[in-house]
């Protein structure tokens, strides 16, 4: 195990889904590690106090250190949809989570690259993640 696992979700693109990043990363961070950690943190807020210009190259070079990209798109972002390109750009395996009823974007859903996986609840969503990492 031991991945190191580019987690993405919205940030500036609302925060309704905090919670359940929140849940996503613990379930990941119990045997392998998330990079992007402050993705579920239920205190940051909308605009971030470090520059956009840091944040970029943090998150790009997170990106490279990965060694798979896991994605919860509920909530669109332009920010994930970004990274989501970028993963795809250097190689990284990409894994979309979305729930059930959603409309993804048609640059998510028509792109063979990805990894699309539906789910209904957060229990499907949470067995899912472990069965993609290894763990039954």
């Amino acid at each position: 195990m031991n991945k190191k696992v580019y987690f993405a979700g919205s940030i500036r693109g609302g925060r309704q889904d905090a919670e359940l990043y929140r849940k996503i990363i613990s379930v990941i961070n119990e045997t392998d590690k998330v990079l992007t950690e402050h993705v579920g943190d239920l205190s940051l807020s909308l605009v971030e106090g470090q520059g956009d210009k840091a944040i970029y190259e943090q998150d790009t070079a997170w990106l490279r250190e990965s060694d798979i990209v896991i994605a919860e798109c509920s909530q669109p972002s332009l920010g994930v949809g970004y990274e989501l390109a970028y993963a795809e750009k250097i190689g990284k395996p990409v894994h979309i989570f979305y729930r059930v009823g959603i409309n993804l974007s048609a640059m998510l859903s028509g792109d063979d690259y990805f990894e699309l996986h539906s789910y209904n609840d957060e229990e499907e969503l949470l067995r899912d993640i472990k069965y993609l990492l290894g763990r039954k």
